[in-house]
């Protein structure tokens, strides 16, 4: 007779193998072998209430190793989430809610998008740090509104990405007591067992970064497993790895254990093997128990009994702290104060300056009106401005400062800002030299496949920057940024543009907002300001009729352009200058103000940035001229390397003269 325990750990498991086998496609291993783990925490630990899935106050749990996503679904629907068995039974099929790996926003339940491996690890850095901080900023005596658990599933492959080592040390380093990872060390990865590539000891090197390490040796054991999450909650100090070794593919008499098992179908015979070796219906899919089923039941009216509690110490604290619960709710729901664009502070600017140093002027007073900014630079501050004066460091002594030191870890700095706007409450920032950009991608095609609010602020964005050389000098880099689909890519002119590009961010809740800022000192111009929020516009007209020819520009060399144009007037020249901070934001607005800002008629259009040419003939045309950068750059002063690659106001005005001649 199999216990409830039993009986609920084999529902997790042959709903994920029913699931794979429909689709013919998934990974059956994860679930198997993982299920006991995964059950013990959902069942004895985890703090969560379908009824309510944006309860701040819940545990959250990310799937890191997101192959596995059948375990989730399933513990998902037996939790009462809007996940039928009609979905499960549709997994990895088109517009199904149970997709191949878990997505946040579509599946109810999940809390962050994961799949590409150590991603989530890193986003339950950023969750954790948000708990903290929120903690330390609203907890008061007999009123620990903010109290609760980060927990990480993760595998071996995980284990392997550079990303995880990265948040993994930055996690020792602030003490983030609240994590809890719970490691799937199977030992084995798609290409075989883990002893072919991955011998270290695991366990020795997250000691080595400050963690406690609990180590379970028997998967199955839901018991030593309740220890050691038990154990692991009681660690206040440190975060926590629970690594329990377990066999991938449980159960299977000719697969468990093995690379088969890993990422494809048993297979009918195989199945039917697999049921009959631990005692389940084989006439049955999708099949979960009546006794299972009340089992959840229960387990879910007592999480809505402690989500209730929560709400009435809630509604205890408005009482005793008014002031401070609004500005709980201020943070919670990223409201922006009314009329802060009319801020007078936002636009003071009449002398050059690079726009980074504008930016760090515009984060200061944002940060006035936005408390709730947190973030900082991977050990940039000092280049890329991006320090909040007056707010105190993030540290594990001073969780209630708001800069955060990252370290020399962009990859890892990405996906942690990701967690901490999904965890809520917190408006998170991130920066590094553009071309550093390369080093977190991933993390930012992440933020945007969420669709989180994340500002990131890259500086020294060209060869304008000069003598660092080549391997500092973006080219490439903004046409990758704007191929990302829901990324705001903003490069603004000077420091005008740079106050609008900054107002966009932080009122932007559908997605991720990049801002694109110089090193180099540019002068403020004249026509710039709030009108470049909608991502093109009209910075200079011209004087007559129709322009002969429409110059487009963006960032350091708008100011070219403009230049260029004085002395096409002069000679007779009707020109028009065209700021295209934006091409995401100009997109977006209605056609009649995109034609009126570059007329359809007016064929001759010359586009000058410093940077890939890719995607301008969107804007110039067919029959317009782009002048870019097409090579890698040169290590020499900035102005040199500019003039060198043709970014002068005489080569501006050759480029134009041939094609007026035409």
């Amino acid at each position: 007779m199999k216990t409830l325990d039993e009986m609920s750990i084999n529902t997790i498991r042959f709903l994920a193998v029913d699931a794979v086998e429909a689709a013919q496609s998934g990974h059956p291993g994860l679930p198997m072998g993982g299920a006991a783990m995964a059950y013990t925490l959902w069942s004895r630990f985890l703090k969560h209430d379908p009824q309510d899935q944006k309860w701040p106050d819940r545990d959250r749990f990310v799937l890191s190793a997101g192959h596995g996503s059948m375990l989730l679904y399933a513990l998902l629907h037996l939790s009462g989430y809007d996940v039928s068995l009609e979905d499960i039974k549709k997994f990895r099929q088109w517009g199904s809610k149970t997709p191949g790996h878990p997505e946040y926003g579509h599946t109810p339940g999940v809390e962050t998008t994961t799949g590409p491996l150590g991603q989530g690890f890193a986003n339950a850095v950023g969750m954790a740090i948000a708990e903290k901080k929120l903690a330390a900023e609203f907890n008061r005596p007999g009123y620990s509104i903010v109290d609760h658990n980060t927990y990480v599933y993760t595998g071996d492959g995980c284990m392997m990405e550079g990303i995880t080592s990265e948040a993994a040390s930055l996690a020792g380093h602030l003490r983030l007591g609240k994590l809890i990872c719970l490691y799937d060390d199977n030992q084995i990865t798609i290409d075989g067992k883990t002893e072919i590539t991955f011998t270290e000891n695991v366990g020795m090197r997250f000691e080595a970064y400050g963690w406690q390490v609990i180590r379970v040796p028997e998967g199955n054991d839901v018991e030593k497993i309740t220890r050691a999450i038990e154990e692991a909650r009681q660690e206040k100090e440190r975060p926590t790895l629970i690594m329990v070794r377990t066999v991938i593919g449980f159960g299977s008499p000719g697969k468990a254990g093995s690379s088969e098992v890993h990422g494809a179908p048993l297979g009918a015979e195989e199945t039917a093997r697999t049921k009959k070796n631990l005692g389940w219906p084989q006439e049955q899919l999708f099949f979960v128990p009546d006794e299972v089923k009340k089992h959840f039941e229960e387990i879910g009216k007592k999480n809505a009994i402690a989500r209730q509690a929560w709400q009435q110490l809630m509604g205890s604290f408005q009482k005793e702290y008014p002031e401070l619960a609004a500005r709980w709710q201020e943070w919670m729901t990223g409201s922006v104060p009314m009329g802060l664009e009319n801020e007078p502070e936002l636009w003071k600017f009449d002398k050059p300056m690079a726009t980074r140093d504008a930016s760090g002027q515009i984060m200061q007073v944002l940060s006035h009106y936005l408390p709730n900014m947190m973030g900082g630079s991977a050990d940039l501050n000092a280049s890329t401005k991006t320090y909040l004066e007056n707010r105190g460091d993030f540290q594990h002594d001073n969780p209630a400062g708001s800069n955060i030191y990252f370290g020399i870890r962009e990859h890892a700095m990405g996906a942690i800002l990701s967690g901490i706007a999904l965890h809520g409450g917190l408006r998170p920032f991130g920066s590094t030299f553009l071309a550093f950009y390369d080093y977190m991608k991933p993390a930012v095609r992440m933020a945007s496949l969420m669709g989180l609010p994340v500002v990131l602020v890259y500086t020294h964005d060209s060869i304008a920057l000069g003598e660092d050389g080549p391997t500092h000098q973006p080219v490439e880099q903004l046409a990758n940024l704007r191929s990302v689909p829901g990324l705001r890519v903003l490069r603004p002119a000077d420091g005008k543009e740079t106050a609008a590009a900054w107002l966009v961010a932080v009122t932007n809740a559908a997605g991720p907002t990049v801002l694109v800022l110089s090193r180099q000192k540019l002068p403020q111009l004249r026509g710039t300001g709030k009108e470049a929020a909608r991502g093109g516009y009209i910075v200079s007209r011209e004087d007559r009729g129709n322009p002969d020819i429409i110059l487009l520009a963006s960032g350091s060399e708008l100011s070219l352009v403009m230049e260029a144009s004085v002395e096409l007037r002069k000679k007779g020249v009707s020109v028009r200058v065209v700021s295209m901070m934006s091409w995401e934001l100009f997109r977006k607005q209605e056609k009649n103000y995109k034609d009126d800002v570059l007329p359809p008629g007016i064929k001759n259009r010359l586009a000058v940035e410093a940077a890939h040419p890719m995607g301008w003939l969107e804007f110039v045309g067919s029959e317009g001229v782009v002048l870019g950068v097409e090579r890698f750059g040169s290590s020499a002063p900035g102005q040199i390397v500019m003039e060198k690659m043709g970014f002068t106001v005489e080569n501006i005005l050759k480029l134009s003269r041939e094609m007026l001649k035409k």
